[in-house]
């Protein structure tokens, strides 16, 4: 039953990542027209941000080392944004030559998680992003940042405020159109997402330039992405089934489950155009080529209804 809340916005843009967030994390490669089955079935439930593939490295993310044959299997999917990951000046080379219009840059909060992730410090890390970012900006390609550990760092632990606040900052002063906020251990709390959010906009940092991305480690994603849509959060990651992690950091489990925040915010009466029973349908259809039940709650009650 449809039950408007106060105070929550009338629609949410869902940035689906379990394509690229979900599959890097997997231990075997998917097979490539398994991959791009699985975008074409989330464009067809509603989808209409679904994040592609990553130009990295194939030694860093061997799961994605399919990106250039990847990425011309979904031409003709017209209305949706198809991002990317690029992690420097090669990758953004690599994608513009696919005719990639969106593209992301990854970076951290934490000096640790840089030093892992990115062999760089955060400010090397910056320095790295700039000419990626100019050059995405003055082909016109629209840029977003990903800020990893912005609550909790496995090694660093409880991560100041101040100190995400300034890296977000950097990284919009850079050019990114727009910064997701990751949870990548998945420790935080909704107070913990209320406060990094009040004071982002008290930095001048408003929330239409904000995207949450919330892990269900300690079973919080959901109530983390309410307390963010009540701050005025209106973009959304998530990953169709939970497909997800982080290869770089152990304690980090899977992502919040697409189907779970479809199932709460139609529950709210806002808008996402997303068909759940389609969407389901594909996360059904992906677990049994990943050989695995789905974790999603959601995806379990309503296929074992059927």
């Amino acid at each position: 039953m449809t039950v408007p809340a106060p105070g929550l916005p009338a629609r949410v843009r869902i940035h689906e990542v379990g394509a690229r967030d979900g599959l890097q994390n997997e231990k075997t490669a998917v097979p490539t027209e398994v991959k791009a089955e699985f975008i074409h079935r989330l464009a067809a439930a509603g989808l209409t941000t679904v994040e592609a593939t990553s130009f990295v490295h194939p030694k860093w993310v061997p799961q994605l080392a399919d990106a250039e044959e990847l990425y011309p299997r979904l031409a003709g999917l017209d209305g949706v944004h198809l991002p990317v990951l690029v992690p420097n000046e090669r990758g953004l080379a690599r994608a513009r030559e696919l005719g990639a219009d969106r593209i992301a840059v990854f970076g951290s909060a934490t000096e640790t998680f840089a030093a892992r992730n990115l062999n760089r410090t955060v400010a090397e890390s910056l320095a790295m992003f700039e000419p990626v970012v100019a050059s995405a900006k003055a082909d016109g390609m629209h840029v977003r940042g990903y800020l990893s550990m912005c609550f909790g760092d496995p090694w660093e632990g409880a991560v100041p405020v101040h100190r995400v606040v300034s890296v977000a900052k950097a990284l919009l002063d850079l050019g990114c159109d727009e910064i997701s906020l990751g949870d990548t251990i998945g420790v935080a709390t909704p107070g913990h997402v209320r406060a990094l959010l009040s004071a982002l906009g008290e930095d001048g940092v408003g929330t239409d330039r904000i995207g949450v991305h919330f892990h269900d480690t300690y079973g919080q994603a959901l109530s983390n992405t309410l307390a963010a849509l009540q701050h005025g959060v209106t973009t959304v990651d998530a990953s169709a089934g939970g497909l997800g992690g982080c290869p770089y950091a152990k304690s980090a489990t899977g992502n919040l489950a697409t189907e779970d925040l479809v199932w709460m915010l139609d529950g709210l009466g806002i808008e996402t155009g997303v068909d759940l029973a389609a969407l389901t349908a594909t996360s059904v259809w992906m677990a049994e080529r990943l050989g695995r039940p789905s974790p999603s709650r959601t995806v379990r009650a309503l296929s074992h209804k059927e």
